[in-house]
This record gives C-alpha cells, structure tokens and sequence, in this order.
C-alpha cells in the first residue's frame, strides 16, 4: 500500500485577524511588518492546518535571537450562542452561532493539535523589556515531527530606542471575587480564595488594570430584583443595641494586596441597587452572634439605610485616609440609571449630602440630563452617547462600553472584528479621555446571576449578552487565569494611547492627530473610524517611526 503525503501548511497573519475553523487566512505582508518599543508586548499569529487523515500532534519550535522574550500559546475555538444584538451594523465578522477563536491556552510540552482542514492559528507574544538592544531581529516558527520539518515560517521585528511610557488612563474592568468563590467551590475570603483573588490580579494588571471595583458589600449589580448574587462582603458589621460596628480588618487585607500586585485606584461597590437607586445594597450583620441580612431589596434607599451610611461612611472614610488611598478612591451611587430614575437617585443622593465630601464620586450613565441637574460629578456615558456631553464642552471625561454599545461605536464582542476593539486607542487619544469602565472582566453568571455558568461552555452569560461582553478572562484550572484574543488586543489599544502620548511629548498635539487623520477622507469619531487593519497597523508603525527618529535627537 502506498503511504499518503501529508502536507502541513502555515501563514502568518496580525494580531487583528480572527482564524476561523472554515475560512483560509490571507497572508497579507503590508500587516506583517512588526515594530515595536521597549516596554511594550507585540503580538502576531501563526494559522496552521493539515490534510492529513487524522489531527496531528505537532511540535512548535520558535527560533530567535530574542526567544526568551517571546511567549507561544494555542488560540482555542469556544462556543457563542449568542453572538450579537437584533441590530447590526456592517462590521461584524459573523452574526451566527458557532465555534469562534478567543482562549490562549498554554502549549504543553511546546506541542500543538494540527486539525485536518481546519484552520487554527498559535498566538505568539514578544514581551519586550525596556534594557532591550534595539534593532532588526529575525523570528522562524516551524512545526517538526520526530525532528522532521513539516512547514514554517520566517518574520522579523523592528525594536526601535524608545521606551513606551506609563500607562495615564485609568481603566477599570468589573473584578467580581463571588464568582472566581462560586467557579472554583472555595468558601468566600477562605485562604484558597484569597490566592486566586491574587492571580486574577496580577493578571488584571498586566493588562492594564490599575483600578479596582471593591466589595465594600456584595455589588448591586446584575442582580434580578429580589434575587441575590454570593456575598462577598469586605466590611464586617454589628449590630449591639442599635447601634452600628463595623470592623475593616477583611477590607484592608483588600487593599494592601490590591496595592502589591500594583492597582493604583479603589473604586468603591455602589452604595445603592442599579438601575435607579431605589434600594440598599445586600448587607449582612451579626445580630447576637447570628448573621442576618438587614439591608437589600426590602429595603428602600431612603430611610433606615439612611441611618446606617451616616454611620458608616464617616468610619470609612478615616480608614481610606489612615490607608493613605483617599485621593485615589472613587464612589459610586447607582449604575446606569435612567432618566426615568432622576427623582429616586436625586432623593439618594441627596440622602448622603455632605458625607462624600473630598471624595471623587462616578457612575455609568445614559442621559446627560443627570449632568445637568447636578446630580453626578463624573458623568461616564456610553461611548454611543458621549458626543452629547463632549458638545457641552465637559473635559476630563470617562466613557464605557457593555451590551448597549452594539452599533457602529467600538467594542469587543466575539463576532466583532479585533479592529473594532483596538481603534478604542486612538479614539481615547483624541478625545483625551481620563478613564475608561467595562463591566466585565469575570462575570461568570447568566444575566441577573440567577444562574452560576462554565464560561467555556457559555461564553453569552446564557444567552443574556453577545458573547465577550461578560468576561475577559477564563477560570483556568489551576486557579490561574487564561487570557482572551480580546484580553491581548485591547492591551495593544492602550499601548496605541501610551505610543500616542510619547509622540505628543517629542512633536506636538498637533503633529499625532495629522498622523491619525490626514490621510482620512473625514475626522474620527466614536462612530466613524476606518475599518482596515491595514491603517492601524501601518499608522502604529509610523508612530513608532516617529518616535525613535525624535528620541535620537534627544540623545
């Protein structure tokens, strides 16, 4: 009998492009030309398939003279139910359900699965460290069998003399220890759930996260009315005679981990229920040695709970400036109210006049009419409805986006191209945003959280939301978590921003925005950007250009 051929084949494409199972990728040189500064991660990929009878198991060889700087992983397909919203624009990869490429994984033993007629792609990072020699470094990916080559691919990467600066924006992703507690079966603050608390953040602030929301008391959030989510409370509380106690034993262990593993800002849980301030928070307290719920959905925001923050925040701000955070502490009201909502989140706020007094206070909103009558301080619309605000001249301005922003405005959903989540960058840029908020970086319940899911199995929140709205990280086994195709690319978004301001700094305000829209037939916007990866690929790499050629000036 004679034996078959078995042909491997490998393209290398950009971190922009999603390799789907059934599509061929187009090796496109003009967004394979890699740069980057000292100080930053650049990311590529390797598509590879087969068509051999049955999967191969491979082994990757990278090779370069800056291999330990490099990082491999497989990028896996996961399930979307739900991949978008009734409404669509014409950036969308795919509006179906399927198999769609977002988990990193680790290879184990440096071996990857070659399926047969199917296209996967292996995610390749360069951490480049900031005492890195610049210059022109070659990089050859090959896939061998038993030491035979079975197809590769050659690269190279420009590292130019400049280090990227120090992330300005602060950027915070809904950190929800209850589920990493529900996830991995682990009693809530036991020791075991304090060490996966840990590696979720060293991870979240690797990516960029330096601001952290806080469980004062178990988030208001995402929780359907006269449901409950799992407490997660950092703040202990006494009832004795009628009177308060509260202990922040639990909540300064928060803090001073927070500040080891490098968060910069603490975002206080919101004081009332979302969507309008009408009720208090969950909250239990020890009654005569038995834990009871004193506050929640029985209870209205204004009234008893009134009672109760005039106690406690007085405590806990002393604490914040015992702590030396107070400056870089945030507090919330109420999420995302509507203007439906005005008088209830007016009568809460005006419940704590005075009490928050040299505290920063935010909260995600819609309507601008929240802003006019005085009743948020730091308005953070939506990035489909922060025109309104920037046209009354606000500055200093934060903006989101979650489910809501589905049309024409970037995001991040699976089925949403990787450019449409890295513009977010240059966007920021323009229009000098101080801060950016999304909602989830581990939500791993259906919507409401009526429900506990497996985010490998359920990626839309159980049909709730387009899938990757709800999580950027997966719950690794190992307590540790695995990253996402939209983890790594939102990453490079804020490199875009820092690169951006670099540039500002050596040639002018001026000069980056003629790089960013000279050559475009109308100014960007949140809603009107270019869709090609090939324009942020080549203005990334002009910026960095620009950089280097001022910095040698500067020597």
């Amino acid at each position: 009998m004679q034996k078959t051929e078995v042909n491997f084949e490998m393209k290398l494409v950009s971190s922009l492009e999603k390799v789907f199972l059934d599509e061929i990728p187009v090796y496109r040189p003009e967004c394979m030309v890699l740069t980057g500064l000292k100080g930053e991660t650049v990311s590529f990929q390797a598509a590879c398939t087969t068509d051999s009878f049955a999967k191969e198991r491979v082994d990757v060889v990278l090779e370069s003279p800056i291999r330990e700087y490099m990082h491999i992983r497989s990028v896996e397909n996961v399930p979307v139910g739900r991949a978008c919203c009734p409404k669509v624009d014409d950036n969308y990869l795919k509006t179906t359900s399927g198999m769609y490429p977002d988990l990193l994984r680790e290879l184990k033993e440096g071996k990857a699965d070659i399926f047969p007629g199917k296209w996967r792609s292996l995610w390749i990072d360069i951490e480049i460290p900031e005492d890195m020699e610049p210059g022109m470094y070659d990089i050859r990916i090959s896939l061998t069998k038993d030491g035979d080559m079975l197809c590769r691919a050659d690269t190279q990467i420009r590292i130019f003399d400049a280090v990227l600066p120090k992330q300005k924006i602060m950027h915070t992703e809904w950190f929800y220890p209850d589920c990493l507690a529900d996830y991995y079966q682990v009693p809530v603050f036991s020791e075991e759930h304090w060490k996966i608390i840990e590696n979720f953040l060293h991870e979240y602030v690797k990516r960029g996260g330096n601001m952290i929301l806080t469980p004062l008391f178990t988030p208001a959030l995402d929780v359907a009315v006269g449901k409950e989510r799992t407490t997660t409370q950092l703040v202990d509380v006494k009832v004795k005679s009628g009177q308060y106690q509260f202990g922040f034993e639990r909540l300064k262990r928060w803090v001073d981990l927070c500040r080891r593993c490098g968060i910069r800002y603490f975002e206080m849980s919101h004081l009332f229920s979302q969507w309008g301030a009408m009720y208090a928070p969950k909250i239990v307290a020890d009654i005569d040695g038995r834990e009871e719920k004193i506050f929640g959905w029985h209870t209205p925001a204004v009234g008893q709970y009134t009672e109760f923050l005039h106690a406690f925040l007085p405590e806990l701000k002393e604490k914040l400036k015992e702590w030396g955070i107070s400056q870089n502490t945030w507090f919330h009201l109420s999420d995302e109210p509507r203007e439906e909502h005005l008088d209830s989140y007016r009568a809460a706020k005006e419940s704590i006049e005075g009490l928050l007094d040299g505290f920063h206070t935010f909260d995600a909103l819609s309507s601008y009419e929240f802003y006019r009558y005085g009743l948020v301080d730091k308005p953070i619309p939506g990035n489909n409805e922060i025109e309104e605000f920037l046209s009354h001249g606000l500055t200093d301005m934060w903006t989101y986006y979650c489910v809501g922003q589905f049309y024409e405005v970037s995001n991040r959903f699976m089925s949403m191209p990787s450019m449409r989540n890295r513009i977010y960058g240059l966007q920021l840029y323009k229009y000098q945003i101080v801060g950016i908020l999304h909602w989830g970086y581990n939500f791993y319940n259906t919507q409401f959280s009526t429900e506990h899911i497996n985010p490998y199995e359920v990626t839309d929140a159980g049909g709730g939301f387009p899938s990757g709205d709800a999580f950027l990280v997966y719950p690794g086994a190992d307590g540790f978590p695995e990253e996402s195709i939209r983890m790594m690319v939102h990453e490079e978004a804020l490199q875009d921003l820092r690169a951006c301001q670099l540039l500002e700094s050596l040639a002018g305000r001026e000069f980056v925005m003629d790089c960013i829209e000279g050559e475009l037939a109308e100014p960007m916007t949140f809603k009107c950007y270019p869709k090609s990866d090939m324009y942020l690929l080549q203005l990334r790499n002009r910026i960095n250009r620009e950089i280097a050629k001022r910095a040698e000036l500067l020597i």
